[in-house]
């Protein structure tokens, strides 16, 4: 027949060789009631025999049996033959009829679970085995080929085919295309796997393979003229995959604070809760219970907490709740709710409410960033603080209670945009300075906006003073202690400064800039 793009393929004749049988039995049934011929291999022809459906053996059509565990069994040219031979062409079609190879129609396939397998720590020849090659080419080849022939790699595409089967007798070839794209799409991320796998042990390979699904499309990016939508890395969590209970969708900007705000709220064990804005710390504090925590969270910058992202790493209970419900917040992220305090929140119509399966830390890994033609990639600043490796470079010293002061406000100026002043006191924020050009004028603002509790803070600077002019302003506030990395050519003439006006100084030898 001469095919054209208004005219549907018939399915006369269907291989089906799938690891993941869902759907299988109730698909090859369907495809019988319609009189299409059913190929397949092994398992999956005989989960079709197990529904009475009649099927063919792959060895029946090539004359060669499956071999080698398996590892040979659809790579044969009366097999690729009918699914690449171009319907367009009739030199093609004629050279089918001279070889006496039948077409194909319809390939349905999905591939050996390479990444499931890692994931479950199998041994290195239990993952080569997984190592599908049959089925790509299979795969490739149908979608190749789709202006002939239909390719399905998902299940859930299954009642589509059925649906046009049933319509038009076949596939029109606006569904081939976008099932060809699906495929090279399936494909090129089971690639990815492979290769992710074998260059495992590289800090950073030749060649970043990338293949993310779109978890959805956004309203709208930072602005509302600029496009957006989210991509998810498959089994690593996170906001990404974070469980919508109740509210509009999440935005762009929404996104990118509720991961700051998460990644703040599990930093630490105790209780606590961070209340962010613009990525940057409004407020975060721990305490013995949920609800003061938020109290004293709040109580960092009331103001800035208007529109805010809340975090919490414990169940959200009923008095936070209603203390949360007290304040216009955008986004509510916590570990589980308890049923009453799900309620109140959800009677709050804007209020966006998420759930994450556990008040875990972020694993391990990458981060990247794009600029102008490509791809900042870098290890996410995570992992345990070297606290061991701290030094106290001042005559005064630091108690306990202090040191956990200082402890904590290392830990917000690690989440807080560079460059970063904060101010800490009884493990409150109760002042930052975030973003600035000049270190000395983020302490200037980081006392301002502490509202007047500047007075018996200790301080936290995520990089080096490169003046002594940034500790004594922190000292003309009545700051107690400051923990910075040092390193800088003048640190002498800091520590000085800080030994002049009675200050503890604390060096980590780490750095902690958030651009």
């Amino acid at each position: 027949m001469t095919i054209t793009p208004d005219t549907p393929v018939p399915v006369r004749r269907a291989l089906v060789s799938c690891y993941d049988k869902r759907g299988i039995p109730e698909l090859a049934a369907a495809l019988h009631d319609h009189g299409v011929e059913l190929v397949s291999t092994g398992s999956t022809a005989a989960a079709i025999r197990a529904a009475d459906v009649p099927v063919t053996e792959v060895a029946e059509v090539t004359g060669f049996p499956e071999c080698l565990d398996g590892r040979v069994k659809t790579l044969h040219p009366r097999i690729h033959a009918g699914i690449l031979a171009d319907r367009r062409d009739p030199a093609h079609v004629a050279e089918l009829t001279e070889l006496d190879v039948a077409p194909i129609d319809l390939v349905v396939v999905n591939l050996y679970p390479f990444g499931d397998t890692v994931a479950s720590g199998a041994s290195d020849d239990d993952v080569i085995e997984m190592i599908d090659i049959g089925g790509p080419t299979l795969v490739r080849a149908a979608a190749k080929n789709h202006h002939s022939v239909a390719v399905v790699v998902d299940p859930a595409d299954y009642p589509r085919v059925l649906d046009q089967l049933e319509a038009h007798g076949g596939s029109t070839l606006e569904l081939r295309r976008e099932l060809a794209a699906t495929a090279f799409r399936y494909t090129a991320a089971y690639d990815a796997e492979l290769a992710g796998w074998f260059q495992r042990d590289e800090p950073f390979p030749a060649q970043l393979g990338l293949a993310l699904p779109r978890v959805g499309v956004l309203r709208y990016g930072e602005n509302p003229h600029q496009g957006a939508a989210l991509y998810a890395r498959p089994g690593e969590g996170g906001v990404a995959a974070a469980e919508p209970l109740h509210g509009k969708e999440l935005s762009y900007n929404n996104l990118l604070d509720t991961d700051a705000a998460w990644g703040m709220a599990v930093d630490l064990d105790e209780p606590c809760v961070a209340i962010i804005k613009h990525t940057n710390p409004a407020g975060y504090a721990v305490a013995a219970d949920l609800e003061t925590a938020y109290v004293r969270a709040l109580e960092g910058d009331p103001v800035s907490a208007f529109g805010g992202i809340v975090a919490t790493n414990r169940p959200l209970d009923l008095p936070t709740a209603r203390r949360i419900a007290e304040v216009f917040t955008e986004v509510v992220i916590a570990p589980g709710y308890e049923e009453d305090a799900f309620e109140l929140l959800r009677s709050r119509r804007n209020l966006r409410i998420l759930r994450m399966p556990a008040a875990q830390r972020p694993a391990a890994g990458w981060q990247l960033r794009s600029v102008s033609g490509g791809l900042l990639v870098q290890d996410a600043d995570l992992g345990e603080e070297p606290y061991d490796a701290w030094r106290v470079v001042t005559r005064a010293q630091p108690d306990d209670a202090m040191l956990a002061d200082l402890r904590f406000a290392w830990t917000v100026a690690k989440h807080t945009k560079s460059n970063a002043i904060v101010l800490v006191k009884d493990r409150q924020l109760v002042g930052a300075g975030a973003g600035q050009m000049s270190r000395v004028d983020s302490v200037r603002l980081a006392v301002e906006r502490s509202d007047g509790r500047h007075a018996g803070a200790v301080l936290a600077s995520d990089a080096f003073f490169p003046f002594r002019d940034g500790p004594d302003a922190a000292a003309a506030a009545g700051v107690t202690a400051l923990v910075q990395p040092g390193g800088s050519v003048r640190d002498d003439e800091v520590i000085a400064a800080a030994d002049e006006q009675g200050l503890v100084m604390v060096l980590t030898g780490r750095r902690h800039f958030r651009h």
